[in-house]
């Protein structure tokens, strides 16, 4: 059975940084585009990060672009989001997901495009 894990969510400073991991197991994770997501309250969870299957690709949001930087290391089968120069507008649950398509390099990370998802992790950014 599919199971993505994450971790490394906590409290953190205004301007400070987190990496968050993301554990897979239970699918071929190699062939697997990957993506970040994230919930804050009383919003719609959105899309914050992808990354094609070979890890060679990635495509961040505009609201993240130059501060969060996702990466994929087939070998461990884990995905990372290192966040950067933190808000306290990028507080919120943090989700891990597995793209619906094998061997996927396009940059359409839709909720309805993944299949497998973790149960998230909670970043909190003070002021």
């Amino acid at each position: 059975q599919a199971q993505l894990v994450e971790s490394g969510g906590g409290l953190v400073q205004a301007g400070g940084s987190l990496r968050l991991s993301c554990a897979a197991s239970g699918f071929t994770f190699r062939t697997a585009a990957m993506a970040w997501f994230r919930q804050a309250p009383g919003k719609e969870r959105e899309f914050v990060a992808g990354i094609t299957w070979s890890g060679d690709t990635s495509f961040p949001a505009d609201s993240v672009k130059g501060r969060f930087t996702i990466s994929k290391d087939n070998s461990k089968n884990t995905v990372y989001l290192q966040m950067n120069s933190l808000k306290p507008e990028d507080t919120a649950v943090y989700y891990c997901a597995g793209h619906r398509r094998e061997y996927y390099t396009g940059s359409f990370f839709d909720l309805d495009a993944m299949r497998y998802w973790g149960k998230g992790t909670l970043v909190t950014v003070s002021s």
